[in-house]
C-alpha cells in the first residue's frame, strides 16, 4: 500500500509566542510535529504494518524541517520528503501548501493519504480536503476508527462529542482526531535506523511550479496577541453585602444585566 502523511512543523505547545516587528518572532524557539500529525503518523504505521506497503511523510517548509521529518522516520515511517519554499515564498497560505502538495502527489498513485484534523498554529483544517480535492479522491476528516478491507474502508469520525460511521473505498485522505491511536515516541534504535533512511529534499522548480502558481490568495493584516485580561476580583464581607456588590459590578461595570 502506497501511504503518505501530510506533516507540519510547529511550535511547542509549551513554548511562549512572542510578536516583535509586527510577526511572530520563532528565534530559539523549540519546534515539533504538529501534534495531530502524530496521530497521522501512527495510524499509516499500523496500516503499513497490517497491509503492507510503504510510509513517506511529507512537509512543506525549509531545513530546520528535516529534524521533524527525522522523528517521523524514527516513529517508523519509511521515507521523508521536504519540498523547501524558503528561496521561493515569503507568505504561504492553505491554497498554496494545498498546490504544492497536490502537484507532488499528482502521479505518485497514492492509495492513502493522512494528515492532521488541524494544525495547532493556523487551525484551519482546510489542507487535507483541498489535497483531496486536487486529487479528485474521497476524503474523511476527523476520523477516529480506521478499518480498510481490500479497497472498501470502515471510518468512525467524531462530531462534536458524539460519532459518525461512514463506509468508503480506497484511493482516499483521512484527517486524524485525537482517539484515533496513541503515537508512539521514538526508539533509540528507531533513532538510529532514521538516520539512514531517504530524506529527499525538493524545490518549487522540482514540481514545474512558479511563484505566480502557488501564490497566497489572503493577506495577513495583522498580527497581535488578545489584550491582556484584569486579575480577578474576591469579593469580601457577608453573602448579602456580596451579591449587592456582585450585582452592582455586573451592571455599572460589567455592563451585562
Amino acid at each position: 500500500m502506497n501511504i503518505y502523511v501530510l506533516v507540519k512543523r510547529t511550535f511547542d505547545t509549551e513554548e511562549r509566542i512572542t510578536i516583535k516587528n509586527g510577526e511572530i518572532a520563532d528565534d530559539g524557539a523549540e519546534f515539533i510535529i504538529n501534534p495531530y500529525d502524530e496521530y497521522a503518523i501512527e495510524e499509516a504505521i499500523t496500516v503499513r504494518d497490517e497491509h503492507g506497503g510503504e510510509v513517506t511523510v511529507l512537509t512543506i517548509g525549509n531545513e530546520d524541517a528535516e529534524k521533524q521529518l527525522r522523528t517521523a522516520l524514527a516513529m517508523g515511517a519509511d521515507k521523508a520528503v521536504l519540498i523547501n519554499t524558503e528561496d521561493d515564498l515569503d507568505e504561504m497560505d492553505e491554497f498554496s501548501a494545498a498546490k504544492i502538495i497536490g502537484e507532488y502527489l499528482k502521479d505518485k498513485d497514492p492509495d492513502l493519504i493522512l494528515a492532521g484534523n488541524v494544525a495547532i498554529d493556523g487551525g484551519s483544517g482546510q489542507i487535507g480536503p483541498r489535497v483531496a480535492e486536487l486529487l479528485n479522491i474521497n476524503y474523511v476528516t476527523t476520523i477516529t476508527k480506521l478499518e480498510i478491507d481490500g479497497t472498501d474502508v470502515k471510518i468512525v469520525r467524531d462530531v462534536e462529542g458524539d460519532s459518525e460511521m461512514i463506509e468508503t473505498s480506497l484511493p482516499l485522505l483521512v484527517t486524524a482526531q485525537q482517539g484515533l491511536n496513541e503515537p508512539r515516541y521514538p526508539s533509540l534504535p528507531g533513532i538510529m535506523k532514521a538516520k539512514r533512511k531517504p530524506l529527499e529534499e525538493l524545490e518549487l522548480d522540482d514540481l514545474d511550479l512558479d511563484e505566480d502558481d502557488v501564490e497566497a490568495k489572503t493577506e495577513t493584516i495583522e498580527i497581535f496577541l488578545p489584550a491582556a485580561k484584569a486579575a480577578g476580583r474576591v469579593l469580601e464581607g457577608e453573602i448579602a453585602d456580596q451579591v449587592k456588590e456582585l450585582v452592582d459590578l455586573l451592571k455599572n461595570e460589567a455592563k451585562v444585566i
